[in-house]
């Protein structure tokens, strides 16, 4: 008989956390506590499925046709659809000694039913599956976001203008500063007091019967100003506002004014932390400032993943920080007339906008034909040398501006990209595929342009170096299958997975392809297949599920990069199957499977040998 023990099932991981409090209660007295010995068999098509499981220790492995589909351990569930069919489609053997919460299949029926989310996170596919977890992570991110400090946030800086000051002069003051609204410093009964003057105080102003030269700031400005100390939560921040139907609200430390938040600002906190690195890179006086701002971008990302941020959502908002970064530093390092004869380039993933945690730099410099630099080379060596301080790795291929190559005028690189594309060389095509993904960051971009429609004129109607172009996608496959690694047990400790090459790679590059051959302007990997839908050059639904598969992945890599960067490894594309749970398995199955359609997909369009 199995024991009741309740009390230690945890509601944290997907899918109990999105459960609700009535349905959290409804499991807590339904579950009970079971054993199984080694060997024993749980759940055959002949038995009768009454009980969903989540494991508390041991492995339990499922077969199909003798075939060994999946192996679950600690906090993973399953049999939900065999529940909810009324059989199982395989056999459930205990690998070792197992212990288990079981829900009773009412129970799990009872939440499939009454929670939509529950039930996306447990059947959906690929795509409705990702999406649902999204959703599930919306709350929490807004949640864990009102927990920073007022201090985090961005304050403005404190305004002052005398109470006796009249309007028009005040409104001049405000105008030269570029501000709305100004703090009034006034005394009444021979106490200092601090007041508010806003562009809705004018509005009411200019209704009087006094004309505003003669009216004072004092007789028009508010005085029952709301204050929070710096170490309050931005949570504390917003209710306040919402309590005394305020805008802004005072920030103080101990006596000093250090400023005013709005409620604008609060909420472009909330929703983009990024601002904060682009004000410290906007207006940084140095390299060292600059410095200071690339050093938090690790921890800005963190902040933002570990608030559920979507994957999107982070390599988007870095891609742009990275590329004002990079446009700073190559003002300070390189002469004015240098930034405005040449062009320079991110490329790879930082120009795809998917790169997300620092790897390696991708960079190039495209030069008007005719313009000499005599410090050109002490420029660009700068430049690299800076990045390396600012925790960007140089890159092991050697591509970035202080390689002759990847440093040409603009002539020169037509004829590189000329020999890549018909040379002898192996590496053309992949340093080919580099560039194609190139965004410019500073300097003139038409520079870029040139180069691309250089090479795309020059690939124009070559199907024979788009098939041969393509087939890099498979470079990369690996014999004998990748769910047999997914899902055998055995050594499943040595058993890893790389998200780049196996994962990412096929996805990004034979996209790419496409993009080549149908000479789109789109550089990231999702814009291009959004092109590549518009124009009917891929089916709608492979292009979703795509998508979707290349943020589940990217997503994968951060996630296991961000520990590897708390426990001070090296960063790499490997993901250990063993640290992957039931949903993260089956979505990495999903994705796979996606990639496996896409390659065949590309074969069939490229008339490639299958």
């Amino acid at each position: 008989m199995p024991d009741h023990f309740s009390d230690a099932f945890s509601f944290d991981a997907p899918p109990f956390d999105s459960l609700s409090p009535e349905q959290q209660a409804l499991v807590q007295g339904a579950l009970s506590r079971v054993s199984f010995p080694k060997d024993a068999v749980i759940l055959t098509p002949d038995m009768d499925p009454a009980h969903v499981y989540v494991l508390i220790k041991g492995h339990v492995q499922q077969t199909e046709a003798g075939e060994v589909v999946a192996v679950y351990g600690p906090a993973d569930f399953f049999a939900f659809r065999a529940v909810m069919a009324g059989r199982a489609s395989g056999v459930l053997q205990a690998l070792d000694e197992v212990e288990a919460w079981q829900i009773p299949g009412s129970t799990a029926r009872a939440l499939i039913s009454g929670n939509a989310l529950f039930s996306a996170l447990v059947f959906a596919d690929l795509s409705h599956r990702l999406s649902a977890v999204a959703e599930s992570r919306k709350s929490r991110e807004f949640l864990s976001l009102m927990m920073v400090r007022i201090r985090d946030a961005y304050i403005r800086k404190p305004f002052f203008v005398d109470g006796g000051l009249d309007l028009v002069s005040v409104c001049r003051l405000l105008s030269a500063q570029g501000l709305g609204n100004a703090l009034v410093r006034d005394t009444q009964g021979g106490v200092e007091r601090i007041g508010m003057f806003t562009t809705t105080d004018l509005r009411d102003a200019l209704l009087l019967p006094v004309p505003p030269q003669a009216l004072a700031v004092r007789e028009v400005a508010q005085f029952s100003l709301v204050s929070l100390p710096a170490d309050a939560e931005l949570s504390d921040a917003l209710l306040a506002m919402i309590r005394h139907r305020v805008h802004r609200v005072l920030v103080r430390e101990g006596d000093e004014i250090l400023g005013v938040l709005s409620q604008l600002d609060l909420m472009s906190f909330v929703s983009n932390h990024s601002h904060l690195i682009a004000l410290q890179v906007e207006q940084a006086g140095s390299i060292g400032e600059l410095q200071t701002a690339a050093l938090q971008m690790d921890g800005l990302i963190a902040l933002l993943h570990s608030g559920g941020a979507r994957i999107e959502l982070i390599s988007s908002l870095v891609s742009e920080l990275n590329r004002q970064l990079f446009a700073r530093l190559w003002a300070f390092v390189a002469p004015a007339d240098l930034v405005r004869n040449s062009c320079l380039i991110v490329m790879g993933s930082e120009g795809r906008g998917e790169q997300i945690l620092k790897t390696d730099q991708d960079n190039a410099l495209l030069l008007r034909d005719g313009y000499g630099c005599p410090e050109l080379g002490e420029s660009v060596q700068r430049f690299n040398q800076a990045l390396t301080a600012f925790g960007y790795p140089l890159c092991p291929g050697n591509i970035m501006v202080t390689n002759p190559l990847w440093c040409q005028p603009l002539s020169g690189f037509k004829d590189t990209v000329r020999r890549w594309l018909y040379g002898a060389n192996a590496d053309g095509p992949m340093n080919l595929a580099i560039f194609m993904d190139a965004r410019a960051v500073a300097g003139d971009a038409s520079l870029l342009r040139q180069a691309r429609d250089y090479a795309h004129s020059s690939m124009a109607g070559s199907d024979a170096f788009f098939a041969r172009f393509v087939t890099a996608v498979d470079q990369f496959s690996e014999p004998g299958g990748w769910w047999a690694r997914l899902a055998t047990l055995r050594g499943r400790d040595e058993q890893v997975f790389d998200l780049k090459k196996l994962g990412t790679f096929p996805i990004v590059h034979g996209v790419r392809a496409l993009a080549l051959e149908h000479r789109l302007d789109e550089v990231g990997t999702a814009a291009r297949l959004r092109a590549l839908v518009g124009r009917q050059h891929i089916p709608q639904d492979l292009a979703r599920d795509l998508v979707e598969a290349l943020h589940f992945l990217m997503s994968l890599k951060l996630r296991n990069n961000l520990q590897q960067k708390q426990l001070g490894q090296t960063l790499d594309n490997l993901s250990h199957l063993s640290s992957l749970g039931t949903l993260d398995r089956d979505l990495l199955k999903d994705s796979l499977a996606i990639i496996k359609r896409f390659r065949l997909f590309l074969r069939l369009h490229y008339k490639l040998e299958t």
